[in-house]
């Protein structure tokens, strides 16, 4: 028999959740995000599971090429643009659309010939300090763009830091629409927590990631609340059961202690399936319906969970790491981690299966 550990990819989830950006944002095109092999979930799956969307983003020229390649005519769009001058006739030929945001950039499109002009997406630096230009830079590099032999459309965009947290986007809107006041161009701000708060950020493109995989991007308000549904559930079954005396200990180092008699359950999954090593007593994990904590250190290949409260466990009874009775952003915080790393950090080992519940 093969290891009980699986990961359940829900399609319809997916297509839910794109919907509840249409319904939030119903004047803006949707460019989706599916950087990072989709979130972890598959970038082409992903993106025919979108097929509706107006567009995609992600940040490897090979997974836009896959896209082309897989008969995907949206715009895609590479977030991080390029990085070599040999990307660009890559990029030129498969009609891929292109972030600006150093000007090193500019100098690599001065160096190179190409058979058709580039699409871009200007970069603003309005607080996120990360990529782009800073508003005050920027007017000269428009004004370049708009005369480059090389550039055809442009819009404007800029990314949100504290869109998901109390400070919100007012600061960096206000620099935005400084500089794009009179600039008659198309515009890109939100991301997902911008997009389900803030209407005034949405513009012609808005641009959703972590919803669109059934996760908030609050801390404060859970995607249940939000109509998202999750689309990625980690399962496994219970493959052996213990009873604990008083002053026994569970794992390597024996972080934790049996207080008490009490019933402990392995479950097929570990570290290097991708669950967090870091993840301390008491990250919740459902088994049989019914949510309990884990114990002890994570092991490479199996955690402890608690069955103290679960009299009908038996060897065989399926356990939900994360997903659909266990939502993922719960996980991450008990884990001290964000559901994106945990979306992402999936081993290949892991078997996908796709439904459509």
């Amino acid at each position: 028999m093969s290891r009980p550990l699986q990961v359940r990819i829900n399609l319809s989830a997916l297509q839910n959740n794109l919907a509840v950006a249409r319904q939030h944002a119903p004047n803006s095109r949707i460019m989706a995000v599916i950087k990072a092999n989709g979130y972890g979930h598959g970038v082409l799956r992903v993106a025919r599971a979108l097929a509706n969307a107006d567009g995609f983003a992600v940040i490897e020229l090979n997974d836009a090429v896959a896209l082309r390649e897989a008969g995907l005519q949206q715009k895609i769009l590479l977030l991080n643009g390029f990085y070599d001058v040999e990307e660009l006739p890559v990029i030129a030929a498969h009609n891929l659309a292109v972030v600006i945001h150093d000007q090193e950039q500019l100098g690599m499109l001065a160096a190179v010939s190409l058979p058709k002009k580039l699409e871009v997406f200007l970069k603003l630096n309005t607080g996120m300090n990360r990529l782009g230009f800073r508003p005050e830079a920027a007017n000269a590099v428009l004004a370049q763009l708009k005369k480059h032999r090389l550039v055809g459309g442009i819009t404007l965009m800029t990314h949100f830091a504290f869109a998901d947290v109390k400070e919100g986007i007012a600061e960096q809107m206000e620099r935005f629409n400084k500089f794009a006041a009179g600039v008659n161009l198309p515009k890109s701000l939100a991301n997902s927590a911008a997009l389900l708060r803030y209407p005034e950020s949405h513009a012609e493109w808005v641009r959703p990631g972590i919803m669109l995989y059934g996760s908030s991007p609050y801390g404060d308000v859970s995607a249940g609340e939000l109509g998202l549904q999750p689309v990625m559930t980690l399962a496994s079954r219970l493959i052996a059961m213990h009873e604990l005396q008083p002053g026994e200990r569970v794992g390597y180092t024996g972080v934790f202690t049996a207080e008490k008699r009490m019933k402990i359950g392995i479950v097929a999954c570990g570290y290097a399936d991708g669950y967090p090593r870091h993840a301390r007593t008491g990250t919740p994990v459902n088994v049989n319906g019914k949510i309990t904590r884990t114990l002890g250190r994570i092991s490479m290949d199996t955690l402890c969970v608690d069955l103290s409260e679960i009299s009908d466990a038996a060897v065989g009874t399926p356990v939900i790491l994360w997903g659909e009775g266990n939502p993922i952003e719960e996980v991450a915080r008990a884990a001290g981690t964000v559901g994106y790393e945990l979306f992402t950090k999936l081993n290949p080992r892991v078997p996908v299966i796709e439904t459509h519940d």
